[in-house]
């Protein structure tokens, strides 16, 4: 008839409780013995058959002798079935088990350039070094870019700062430190031998190298906070390069303090002097609403730890 559906299409409501007591009992071809095996009762046992036989048709599953039962054809068509339901639920209940301990599972991170000087390498080792089942993927990039990638699910977590501006109301921000900035400068300029914080604008006349033309939205922001724009004469995206074009003479440059521990030593690094704040802050961003991941929560944690290990900026 038009609209009824074919009874071969129909699929029967089973309950794993039914199929486990057919498996016990199907294994040891006694009703008594696998009651005893999962710790019911007899009669107990015969209920869930009788329901799991009614649920398919009522086609009996067994034929009840007089010493104990056997399958009958029914019964030997379902056990490969009922096995693999039943390793299936119990695979993903060790799966399920294993992802909230943080022991499986994939953790997906990004982070902005120089948090992979020393912040993230020393959490990544302590992290995999305690879960090393756990599946990492890493990205680096600009914070902007980072949340981004945060925002449309293929980040669990990322590592930004608050350089650049970008807004970050959408997120939960756990606070892993707040970092100082130094000035890089040549061997040879004036203030090389100076003791002590100098303050940016004893630089305002110097050729800068940074990462972008314009300041606006870069560690230099810290000199339009202190009242003069720097003019900026080598653009250079890479730490390493900027380094270079300083120990050439061809200018000074900002290095974040996460950094610091990385330059080479034909140049010099001044410490700046906090305006009252300290330069920018370093988070770890999950979007909000959103649970991380048991792995991402476990990174987080190793994260923090490596935050503590940074000396003080």
């Amino acid at each position: 008839m038009a609209g009824m559906p074919n009874t071969h299409d129909v699929v029967p409501e089973l309950s794993t409780v039914w199929l486990r007591a057919f498996l016990e009992v199907a294994r040891h071809g006694s009703f008594t013995v696998a009651a005893r095996t999962l710790g019911w009762t007899q009669s107990a046992v015969s209920r869930q058959i009788s329901s799991l036989e009614s649920a398919l048709g009522g086609e009996p599953l067994f034929d009840r002798l007089p010493r104990g039962v056997r399958l009958t054809e029914a019964g030997r068509v379902l056990v490969p079935y009922a096995e693999a339901v039943t390793e299936a639920l119990t695979g993903a209940g060790r799966e399920l088990a294993d992802l909230r301990a943080g022991t499986a599972g994939r953790l997906r991170f990004g982070a902005f350039a120089t948090a992979d000087a020393a912040l993230v390498p020393r959490a990544l080792a302590a992290f995999r070094a305690r879960r090393p089942r756990v599946r990492v993927t890493r990205e680096e990039g600009l914070t902007p870019a980072l949340l981004d990638r945060l925002t449309a699910g293929h980040l669990d977590l990322a590592v930004v700062s608050t350089t650049g501006r970008a807004p970050l109301d959408a997120y939960d921000l756990h606070h892993l430190l707040d970092e100082s900035l130094y000035v890089a400068v040549p061997a040879d300029h004036p203030l090389a031998g100076h003791e002590g914080p100098v303050r940016l604008g004893q630089l305002a006349d110097a050729d800068w190298i940074a990462g972008g033309s314009q300041p606006e939205g870069t560690l230099l922001d810290a000199a339009l906070r202190q009242g003069f724009r720097p003019r900026v004469t080598h653009v250079v995206a890479e730490w390493t390069a900027k380094q270079g074009y300083v120990a050439a003479g061809l200018g000074v440059t900002l290095i974040p303090a996460l950094a610091a521990a990385s330059v080479r030593p034909d140049i010099v690094l001044l410490p700046v002097l906090d305006e009252g704040a300290a330069a920018r802050a370093v988070y770890a961003a999950t979007v909000k609403g959103r649970s991380p991941a048991p792995a991402a929560r476990l990174f987080l944690a190793a994260l923090r730890e490596a935050a503590e290990t940074i000396p003080a900026l």
